[in-house]
């Protein structure tokens, strides 16, 4: 029988010196760490950069009963365009749209920058026959606009402008229905889709937004930057019909629109004629 002469050591104390001993003949093989910076996690998304150019401030007049479709086409462009966009209300609620989908106001009319490089009013024609009898608002588009680069609308916007003696001696177009109350209010009518005259701009129906907005980026970022933003929203529009105009439908069918808006363009043309009194026209 073979006897263990050797003194006898605790087990949970010879397998601790074991794995000691295995871990530091693992430090004293491996290789030293140099002394560097660790590398930077990589970097996550990133929003795009700003478009090249100085900053555009736009005011976006929003008022109860407007058109969203009036204020989203324009400011989609102008957002894609990089500007800085407040839409301005005569206090901070929640304005109503024709397609029940609330507008928020981001500031008061008291609020918004003297100068800026935009004006822009949407339309919407309840709302804006409204509009047409508020001089508060009325008096913050005069004198806005006296400093705006641009004055603009869209649609039934165009009769607010007229309405605050924006377009007094300035050709100018609105929503067909209405389009024929501008001179009562010192405007020049102008049957184009997107019309200029000077620092104004204004566009005819709802969908003449779009064609407004790329005309407004031109005119601020150059043609380049307007079609960039154009192949962005894919915008080449090919209409199922040939009926968007008064003079694509024929005077049968005119004669029938008009008909369902009798009330509403009497309505307009009272308003045109108490803002024509109130400028002195």
């Amino acid at each position: 029988m073979t006897h263990d002469t050797s003194s006898p050591v605790p087990g949970g104390l010879a397998r601790r010196g074991l794995a000691a001993a295995a871990m530091g003949s693992a430090l004293l093989s491996a290789p030293q760490a140099s002394a560097q910076p660790a590398s930077p996690a990589p970097a996550g998304p990133s929003r795009p950069p700003r478009p090249a150019g100085p900053p555009i401030t736009v005011a976006m007049l929003v008022h109860p009963q407007m058109i969203l479709l009036d204020l989203a086409g324009p400011q989609t462009i102008l957002k894609i365009l990089g500007a800085d966009i407040h839409l301005v209300g005569e206090t901070l609620d929640p304005v109503s749209t024709d397609v029940g989908i609330n507008v928020t106001p981001t500031m008061t009319l008291a609020d918004c920058p003297r100068e800026l490089d935009v004006l822009f009013v949407p339309g919407g024609l309840m709302g804006s026959i409204a509009t047409m009898g508020n001089t508060t608002v009325l008096d913050f588009l005069v004198d806005r606009g006296g400093r705006a680069r641009y004055v603009t609308s869209v649609c039934t916007g165009g009769l607010v402008l007229a309405a605050a003696g924006l377009l007094r001696g300035y050709r100018a177009t609105a929503h067909w229905g209405v389009a024929d109350l501008l001179p009562l209010m010192g405007a020049i009518r102008d049957p184009g889709r997107v019309v200029r005259d000077r620092n104004r701009l204004t566009g005819a129906g709802a969908t003449s937004g779009l064609d407004f907005g790329l005309t407004l980026a031109a005119l601020l970022r150059g043609q380049e930057a307007a079609e960039r933003v154009q192949l962005i929203l894919e915008y080449s529009p090919q209409p199922p019909f040939r009926a968007g105009t008064p003079e694509e439908i024929g005077p049968d069918r005119l004669t029938v629109a008009r008909a369902g808006r009798v009330w509403m363009d009497g309505q307009a043309r009272q308003a045109s004629l108490a803002a024509a009194r109130r400028l002195g026209i």
